[in-house]
C-alpha cells in the first residue's frame, strides 16, 4: 500500500514534498507524484496536504 494524489484536488502547494521522510514525492506539471516503491506508508503527507488531496490506497 502506498499514499496517492487526487490529480484533480491536488494545488501544486509542495507542502507535501518538504514533510515527506522517504523523499518519496516529487512535483510533476505543477502536481504532486508519490513513488510507491519509495513510500513507506507512514501518512505524513496525508496530514501535511492542505487541501485532502493525498489518501492511502
Amino acid at each position: 500500500m502506498s499514499a496517492k494524489v487526487d490529480k484533480e484536488k491536488c494545488t501544486g502547494c509542495e507542502s507535501c514534498v518538504s514533510e515527506c521522510p522517504s523523499e518519496a514525492i516529487s512535483m510533476v506539471e505543477g502536481k504532486a507524484v508519490i513513488d510507491g516503491d519509495s513510500c513507506i506508508d507512514c501518512g505524513v503527507c496525508i496530514d501535511a496536504c492542505p487541501v485532502e488531496a493525498i489518501s492511502m490506497e
